[in-house]
């Protein structure tokens, strides 16, 4: 018989001796098994499924998704607590302390009236907090697992804080144009391709930083436009009788087209 008390409704606390009891030597085979390494990606990609339930604005769903989510941070944390290297106590220990040591406006004498300000001193904090004596060290302490256009854009941002940036979106585009020209270049030596089209993406996500657009949303909605077009190209063409694959480029495109006119 399992050491776990069955119940109507269950807490955090439940949760986590649940987890413990899984990995244990009673539990689940599979479960044992599992390492940081082995469990990363699903770690992305619970928080991506929470997100998604963000932007569909499904309260049940995102209930449902943060506890996926909330089960893999005490996951990671019960692996370490098996190795003797810190338990979820010591999470929380540390996250409270680093909130308080954030919020020196809550809990200290400084004062912030707008959360302009608020955001100044938290980038202030963390930078004397990891202990950051360069921007470049500071940009390399960005999170290389981000998508690369948020780590892009944060980069970006904080250069930017010290004055290396574009008076206005203008000079991005200038920018991109002038980026857009060496890849055409790397195109016609054969050499450095990779590099340029790199250096195009990231004036790109520049020139939507300057424009206060977000460049993940903003990526996401043209391929979500995309989708649309294509179906309508697919659809327009099964209703000519017609298979996508027996079509020319110039066939589909004015298929495609037409769709944009329409969606």
């Amino acid at each position: 018989m399992v050491d776990f008390q069955m119940s109507q409704a269950y807490t955090p606390d439940d949760l986590r001796k649940l987890i413990a009891l899984l990995r244990s030597d009673k539990g689940c085979p599979w479960d044992r098994e599992q390492t940081h390494e082995s469990i990363r990606r699903n770690f992305l990609e619970e928080a991506y499924e929470a997100c998604e339930a963000i932007d569909t604005n499904d309260p049940k769903l995102l209930c449902e998704e943060l506890g996926d989510v909330l089960t893999q941070v005490m996951f990671h944390a019960q692996i370490e607590e098996e190795q003797g290297r810190f338990t979820l106590d010591d999470v929380a220990d540390a996250t409270c302390k680093k909130l308080i040591f954030r919020h020196p406006h809550i809990f200290g004498d400084t004062a912030a009236e707008d959360s302009e300000t608020v955001m100044e001193h938290w980038d202030e904090l963390k930078r004397r907090e990891k202990r950051y004596e360069t921007v470049a060290e500071a940009m390399e302490g960005v999170a290389k697992s981000l998508p690369a256009t948020w780590r892009a854009e944060k980069i970006q941002a904080k250069a930017a804080k010290v004055g290396f940036d574009w008076p206005d979106a203008g000079g991005a585009l200038d920018k991109l144009d002038e980026e857009l020209g060496e890849v055409r270049a790397a195109i016609e030596s054969g050499t450095g391709i990779a590099e340029e089209v790199g250096d195009l993406l990231f004036s790109a996500i520049n020139a939507a930083r300057l424009l206060g657009i977000d460049p993940e949303d903003a990526l996401h909605a043209s391929s979500n436009k995309f989708i649309k077009r294509f179906a309508y190209l697919e659809q327009a063409a099964a209703d000519k009788g017609q298979a996508l694959t027996d079509m020319t480029l110039d066939e589909m495109d004015k298929l495609y087209n037409e769709g944009k006119t329409r969606l």
